[in-house]
């Protein structure tokens, strides 16, 4: 897209910029949008060394079990609820267990 664009088109964009924004204004323009990107791209390799690192880990170690099914348990109703691997919910009160 911007290989098309002529040299008159960027002299008016640079202009239109000014006007909107003012000469003082883009020096203020320009640090933020510097700063934005460099937190940016620090995240992002951040994300990648992640990733990296979970894909090294689960290749190592062959074989891994499937995670336990989570269990949510609710102190004030005394009821177990457990989560399946298809969504649904499952739920046991205190007494039916005990039965």
């Amino acid at each position: 897209m911007l290989q098309n664009l002529r040299p008159i088109e960027i002299v008016l964009l640079v202009a239109l910029v000014l006007l909107l924004f003012g000469a003082k204004k883009l020096p203020e323009l320009a640090k933020g949008v510097g700063q934005s990107l460099k937190i940016f791209k620090k995240e992002i390799r951040a994300v990648q060394d992640t990733d990296g690192d979970a894909k090294t880990e689960d290749t190592a170690q062959p074989g891994n079990a499937e995670p336990a099914e989570p269990v949510a348990t609710s102190a004030a109703s005394g009821q177990t609820a457990t989560s399946s691997a298809e969504g649904g919910v499952a739920a046991t009160t205190a007494q039916d267990s005990q039965e």
